[in-house]
Parts: C-alpha cells; structure tokens; sequence
C-alpha cells in the first residue's frame, strides 16, 4: 500500500500545518487515532488534518502544541487559516472543494457554485444582501469566479451535479441571464468536463427533499459532506453518516433523467429563456 501523499509546504498555511503535523506524530510514535483522543476527534480527523482537507481551530492548535511540544508552533501558524476569502460557514468547505478528486453536487434551488457565471453570481449575491455595498458584492463575486477556476483542469476534479427541476425554472437575474448560465452548463458537459443531470418534478418525493448535498473525495483522505441551509453550514466526517449522504445521493441519481435526456431539457429552457429575452 502507498504511503501517504507528500504535501508541499509552500503551498499553502494548511500544507504547511499539515506537513508539520505528520512529522511531530510520527516523530512521537503515534498513530492518529491516539493524536486523536485527547482532541476529542477521530483519527480520520487527524487525518484530514495533515492531508490539508480540514481547517486547524486555534483550540486544536494549542492542544497540539501541548501534546506534541511544538513550542507553540502551531498556534503562531494557525491564524494564518483565520483569514479567508469566504463566508466563515464555507470557508473550509471552499478549502476542501479546492483538493479534492471528486465533486458530487445536488441543486434543490440554485445552480452550484462552481458552474456559476458572473452575472448569475452577481444576482444571487444581491439577492441575499440587497443592501450591501457593491464593493462587498464584488468581493463576494471575486471568490466565487475563482472557485470556478477549478474547472480550467481538463479532467481534476470530477464534477458531478444534479439540478433539481426548479433550478431550471427558477429565473434569477432574468431570462437572458438564465439563458446564458444553461447554456454554460450544456458547453461544459458536452466539452466532457462536468456530468450533470436533472431531476425532473415528476419524480415526486426523493431521498434529498431536506435540501441540498455537496459530497467531495479525495486521494489521501476520508469523504467529505457539506450540507448548507440559510446562512450556515455543516461540514460532515463522520463516517457513517457521509456513507448515508452518499446513499442518498446515488437515489437521487437514480431518479434523475439520462446525462443525454438531462442536456435536451437544459437545452430547451435555456432556448425559452433567450427568446423571452429577445422579446423584451
């Protein structure tokens, strides 16, 4: 079995908190389970932890330098994580998003993230914050047209989304920018860099009625879930509990039109858009 994946530490505040991590365990002889217990979290934590896919919090840092005689190293490089681009309920989502190998996404309202053009960015922000000043909303819209820059790989991560039926019908920004953000997603599964679905209202009840589901994997490190509602969000490791969001998941799949069904759909309302657009 191939040991654990070399991190850079010069690539980020997390590879290098990461990096340094690994080492002073494997220096003190433990596994990471053991690491784990007087944290209060798992192995697979630990583990999360020193592959970079998980955010260290100033507490766990200072337990660290404890347990493992760091002499506060970890605490002076932890404050570098505090600072983020993004909402602090998606910071480390973001964070894991950026590493990981695949992106499995269910849309119950708005078209994810990744796939959002600025126009349709820009109008979702304004939506939530109607009276923000436009630099915040610039700023807003800088993060997430970086996140987008994911995609640029021709083949890292695999995205995988599955929008409901209402994503589609839902106008945001209005029908010309509806048409434009459809049309995007059908030029990235026909370029053969997204696969995407839609799961029509015919389907009736699904196993992800409660909202939406964002479930990412990675080379060297367990599963992730993130589950968002307003305002906030939850990032899951708990092993079984990401292996029933990963159930749900497949059903929802299962009930989705064909990839080839899904794009004649998507195709077909974003034509309506920009003809409702053309007549205004």
């Amino acid at each position: 079995m191939p040991g654990p994946k070399e991190l850079d530490p010069s690539s980020s505040p997390r590879a290098l908190l990461g990096a340094e991590l690994r080492h002073r365990r494997e220096d003190k002889g433990l596994s990471q389970e053991e690491l784990g217990l007087p944290l209060f979290v798992s192995g697979s934590f630990i583990g999360q932890l020193e592959s970079g896919t998980r955010r260290m919090q100033v507490d766990q840092a200072q337990k660290l330098d404890e347990i493992l005689k760091a002499d506060g190293f970890f605490v002076r490089n932890c404050a570098a994580l505090k600072k983020s681009k993004y909402p602090d309920h998606f910071a480390e989502a973001a964070e894991a998003e950026a590493v990981a190998k695949t992106i499995k996404e269910y849309a119950p309202q708005l078209i994810p993230g990744l796939l959002q053009p600025e126009a349709y960015a820009r109008a979702v922000f304004r939506a939530y914050q109607p009276t923000a000043v436009e630099d915040v909303i610039n700023d807003l819209l800088a993060a997430r047209l970086e996140r987008t820059q994911l995609l640029d790989d021709p083949t890292t991560p695999l995205v995988w989304a599955v929008l409901d039926e209402a994503v589609l019908r839902r106008v945001v920004g209005g029908p010309g920018v509806m048409a434009e953000v459809l049309r995007h997603i059908v030029n990235l599964a026909q370029e053969h860099r997204i696969i995407v679905q839609v799961l029509p209202f015919r389907a009736g009840a699904h196993a992800a009625l409660n909202g939406a589901l964002k479930l990412m994997s990675f080379t060297d490190a367990p599963n992730l879930a993130y589950l968002e509602v307003l305002g906030t969000g939850h990032l899951e490791d708990d092993p079984a509990t990401v292996t029933r969001y990963e159930l749900s998941y497949d059903l929802v799949t299962a009930n989705a039109l064909s990839p080839e069904l899904s794009l004649a759909l998507i195709e077909s309302v974003a034509e309506d858009y920009a003809h409702e657009a053309q007549q205004r």
